[in-house]
């Protein structure tokens, strides 16, 4: 698996991926404490520590797994982050000791993993660290493909003064990338990202083949219901006993 999360990502990370707002990680933070209860917690792709660092501070015992080591580095930086036991590896093979009460995955990461082997390998690395009754939860979007028009595969996503971003899709693979431009000191910069987007009733079909069962889905971290408007989903699925 290739890392795309360099130096230069870290060191913007979590200005650009929603760690700056406050309301959002409260509410994911609580919502994964619930979820965990008096057992630990392991974050698959930990990254810079944005809900791993709060979800401690919440009482949870919380590990991760994360391939990019600058990202690792810049969660070490943080007060509390050289406390969060952390492998370096990836998600779909690496195994940590112990057994965990909640193993979690959150913004969009598990479209990092380009092929639907891979992000079948992922839920069952999550369930070979659960205990049984144990928990996996993912967050991520849902494909926007209701938004392109018949036989289009471009779609905006961001137009700022210093940041454009296109996502482009195939259809039949089930894959898309995202084109970003950033404009930095009178320069362009540019870089591509291959993901992989999943439906949510595919993802229950991994879960089932990982041995796991769908317990919740909501819209949101606040717990709003999931409807057929939602652009998002959380989704949590319970280790068979």
């Amino acid at each position: 698996m290739r890392n795309f999360f360099d130096a230069d990502v870290a060191e913007t990370y979590d200005a650009t991926h929603g760690g700056t707002d406050t309301t959002l990680i409260a509410q994911t933070a609580d919502t994964l404490a619930d979820l965990a209860g008096d057992g630990p917690a392991l974050e698959f792709a930990v990254g810079t520590g944005r809900i791993a660092l709060p979800l401690a501070k919440r009482g949870v015992a919380v590990s991760g797994i994360e391939l990019s080591e600058p990202m690792v580095a810049k969660m070490r930086a943080k007060p509390g982050g050289a406390e969060i036991p952390t492998t370096v590896g990836d998600m779909t093979t690496t195994r940590v000791p112990g057994a965990f009460s909640l193993v979690f995955l959150v913004f969009n990461t598990i479209d990092n993993l380009t092929t639907q082997d891979a992000q079948v390998a992922c839920f069952e690395n999550a369930a070979a660290h659960l205990s049984p009754g144990g928990r996996f939860v993912i967050e991520t979007l849902i494909p926007p493909l209701q938004r392109l028009p018949l036989g289009e595969t471009r779609l905006p996503f961001a137009n700022d003064a210093d940041h454009w971003g296109v996502d482009e899709f195939d259809v039949t693979t089930q894959t898309y990338t995202s084109h970003h431009i950033w404009l930095r000191d009178a320069r362009a910069e540019h870089l591509s990202v291959p993901f992989r987007y999943a439906w949510p009733a595919e993802m229950d079909l991994m879960a089932r083949i990982a041995g796991m069962q769908l317990e919740h889905r909501w819209s949101d971290w606040s717990r709003a219901p999931f409807t057929n408007l939602s652009r998002s989903h959380i989704s949590v699925w319970q280790k068979r006993p």
